[in-house]
């Protein structure tokens, strides 16, 4: 699907038709990023520290304790078996561009993708082959708010990218969904690194997409779902759902029944929450971490103060 692409600078308006960009796949130069560091154990606690932009790590038994901080940078982070993913935007870049870098259990780099947009989302697979994300973009025609998203996907072992997953095949109430603002985001893979989970937005709607990554195709659950997250036993996806404009509430969705619990924390967040394990979620909130009860039966706590982009090892 081609987009034409607005580039805006003060009141004069460049249009430029079917602009289509490049990445080339290369290894990281080795300055781009600090010596990080920091070595991925089980039951670790990792966050952005949001003072300097460095990764840290806390056990999860102890998350208040003093954290270990890396010299890595990223506006996000996530991190599954032995793969974790940065997320940098480049400073000065207009249009934005950011970089997607790929890291192994030392955090040393494996692979970098620099693709336009700023960093939204950022998840691996359970096992740790596939890396993806969703970044914000400018200047779709189509896309009323001024911004639109792209989400894509890297898979480890093989290099292959898909830049944007737009050409999704998918179908809503059986029929093949094919309206031109499509915007996906807030992916999520069940341990099969098949089965997945994101958000369709489209003409002022979103919907829940149950995808198969081999067939590339998706059907829709149902609506008002945004940022999935898949329970680690694969039964339920943690989501925000949509009160008002700029108001979300955080619940969970049993799949096989589309029962939906409200959690108790009852402020608003902006977040693609994260399994702790099949009882607990996490997620960033007003410059923390906070954990509280998939099952809606407790209120929130926090584990770590001036922390954003949790992460955690099995």
């Amino acid at each position: 699907m081609k987009k034409i692409i607005l580039a805006v600078a003060g009141t004069v308006l460049l249009v430029v038709a079917a602009v289509v960009y490049t990445v080339s796949a290369r290894p990281h130069t080795a300055d781009a990023v600090p010596a990080a560091q920091l070595t991925l154990a089980p039951g670790q606690l990792l966050y952005r520290d949001v003072s300097t932009g460095r990764i840290a790590a806390a056990p999860l038994a102890n998350p208040g304790a003093k954290p270990q901080v890396s010299g890595l940078k990223c506006d996000r982070f996530a991190v599954a078996a032995r793969t974790a993913v940065c997320l940098a935007v480049r400073p000065g870049t207009l249009p934005a561009l950011t970089d997607v870098i790929v890291l192994d259990d030392h955090l040393n780099v494996r692979h970098t993708e620099t693709l336009p947009g700023t960093p939204s989302r950022a998840r691996v697979s359970p096992d740790g082959k596939l890396v993806y994300w969703t970044l914000f973009v400018t200047g779709d025609s189509y896309a009323a708010t001024g911004f639109s998203t792209r989400a894509g996907i890297y898979e480890v072992a093989t290099g292959t990218l898909v830049k944007t997953v737009e050409e999704l095949a998918v179908f809503v109430d059986g029929s093949r969904y094919t309206a031109s603002d499509v915007n996906y985001w807030g992916l999520t893979f069940a341990p099969d690194g098949n089965r997945f989970y994101a958000t369709l937005g489209s003409r002022g709607k979103t919907y829940l997409i149950e995808g198969d990554y081999a067939h590339y195709r998706g059907k829709a659950l149902r609506e008002n779902v945004e940022c999935p997250s898949l329970s680690p036993d694969g039964s339920r996806v943690a989501f925000k759902k949509k009160i008002s404009d700029g108001v979300w509430r955080l619940s969970v969705l049993d799949l096989a029944t589309l029962r939906e619990t409200e959690l108790a924390e009852t402020r608003s967040v902006d977040d693609q929450a994260l399994w702790q394990d099949d009882h607990t979620v996490l997620y960033g909130l007003d410059n923390a971490v906070w954990a509280v009860p998939a099952d809606g039966s407790g209120p929130p706590r926090r584990l770590a103060a001036g922390a954003s982009s949790p992460a955690v090892t099995g």
